[in-house]
């Protein structure tokens, strides 16, 4: 009798462990709707308008503007004179000082070197003309000949060495093709009349295909200009051609006019954002509003029509932010992408050295996609913060996530099997990682397929690392 309770009672440890191993541990966080900062979205603050003293000018020098909202790219936009005042002698501090300010803070840079400005008697350098470039002159400012040859060489000059310093860097967010039009942003329509020159598609043409012969990796734009501020269809051969490059638009800018002329390239946006990021710029916020142009919804919905990645400051930063806080808050719930982990279940007892299955699901409620992607992470710590084990979910790309209209984004779920300290077996016996059975927590992330966070989410308990708990979870041997 006393064998056969000793035997049921075994049987019932048994069971109840089993149970314990099978009890599943489920998470539904909740999007705490915060601005995020993430590579290739959100605001830009514009630190140079092409005008030095706009409108970084009055920030002190530890003055990043972390109080506005979403501010991940610092944007600089300045004439070629002032960056290369004198043949192959470049003035690289004007852009790497303040850009440094916003790099050390984990955020991004862009630029815009342009070759005509009429604030400024030339945007182009004197030495290309006294080494013969043709230009014209207009209002008492010189415009090159984008054609000749002697301008085009130090063009291609500058391209190059702007691209050995920084394609590629991971700290740059895009690069303007601005050395072409007024502002470099593509139109000559404020000039030609004058000086009676017409340049045409062949000559954007030729700016553009200097600018990818060199930039093999950072993303390019170009101005939506280029096809003409007013031109309301959505397709033209030059932006076909960017497109056919991997170049993108950035629509220079939006709320100039009044309605119904708040924008006019909405439609132009819909061939580049599902495959690369548009960028917005809003006018001069305070020239928009002395025109009783600017209006808050329509800025959000621009945001929405064109599916924008990023989007400017384009005014005294916290002038703009004090005004507009509120469709602020409501952009950086959209701008962009924006991943959510809608629900997670994994087994709250694992072991050593054998599978066990991770399932969650995933959407992306904002306006783009996730250009760059990125692999969801489980990564398992110790009491004291140790890593113990990372654990990549390759077969979800959040890039995959699409988009949706607000509240309509539809999730997508994953399941993956992962193994914690799997043992190995050969002649020589059986060998696997050193890892203490006990109670640890585990955190949830989204970064590079070998586990380093890379996307901030919408979520709290953070571990400083973009790492999110997600509760607990035992490994017995």
């Amino acid at each position: 009798m006393k064998k056969t309770l000793a035997i049921v009672t075994l049987c019932m440890l048994s069971v109840l462990g089993a149970a314990a191993q099978e009890k599943v541990e489920t998470i539904s966080p909740v999007d705490n709707g915060k601005a995020l900062v993430n590579p290739g979205m959100g605001w830009m603050l514009y630190y140079y308008s092409n005008v030095l003293d706009n409108y970084g000018s009055k920030l002190s020098a530890e003055d990043t503007v972390e109080d506005f909202p979403g501010v991940g790219t610092v944007f600089l936009r300045l004439p070629w004179a002032f960056l290369e005042p004198e043949k192959g002698k470049f003035n690289w501090e004007i852009i790497d000082t303040p850009a440094q300010r916003w790099l050390q803070t984990g955020r991004q840079m862009a630029f815009c070197i342009s070759a005509t400005e009429n604030w400024t008697r030339q945007g182009t350098p004197q030495w290309v003309f006294d080494e013969g470039a043709k230009c014209y002159e207009v209002n008492g400012y010189l415009e090159p000949d984008y054609d000749d040859p002697v301008f085009l060489e130090a063009v291609e000059h500058l391209v190059s060495e702007m691209a050995r310093r920084y394609d590629g860097d991971p700290s740059v967010s895009f690069f303007a093709i601005g050395l072409y039009g007024m502002w470099g942003e593509g139109h000559t329509v404020l000039t030609t009349p004058v000086h009676g020159k017409s340049w045409g598609f062949e000559s954007q043409k030729r700016i553009i295909d200097i600018y990818t012969k060199y930039f093999k990796k950072t993303q390019l734009c170009i101005s939506d200009d280029f096809a003409g501020h007013d031109d309301r269809r959505a397709r033209f051969e030059i932006t076909d051609y960017a497109k056919s490059k991997g170049v993108t638009i950035k629509d220079d800018s939006i709320l100039v006019q009044n309605k119904p002329n708040s924008w006019f390239h909405a439609g132009m946006a819909q061939l580049f954002w599902p495959d690369v990021p548009v960028i917005l710029e809003h006018e001069h916020y305070g020239g928009s509003l002395a025109r009783g142009a600017w209006d808050k919804e329509l800025l959000l919905k621009a945001v929405e029509d064109y599916h924008a990645s990023l989007l400017s400051i384009h005014w005294w930063p916290r002038e703009e932010l004090e005004a507009n806080r509120d469709i602020i808050d409501r952009i950086n719930r959209r701008i962009g992408y924006r991943i959510n982990m809608e629900k997670a279940e994994w087994p709250r007892v694992i072991r050593k050295g054998e599978p066990f299955h991770i399932r969650s699901s995933w959407k992306n409620v904002g306006v783009a996609p996730c250009y760059g992607g990125g692999y969801p992470c489980f990564t398992v710590k110790n009491s004291k913060g140790g890593i113990v084990a990372v654990l990549v979910d390759t077969g979800m790309n959040v890039k995959d996530l699409a988009v949706a209209a607000p509240g309509e984004a539809t999730a997508v779920w994953s399941d993956h099997e992962f193994t914690v300290a799997q043992a190995f077996t050969n002649s020589f016996g059986t060998f696997s990682r050193a890892c203490q059975a006990g109670d640890y927590e585990i955190f949830f992330s989204v970064g590079t397929a070998y586990g380093t966070p890379v996307l901030a989410l919408p979520y709290g308990g953070d571990d400083g690392h973009r790492r999110y708990k997600m509760g607990k979870i035992r490994i017995d041997n």
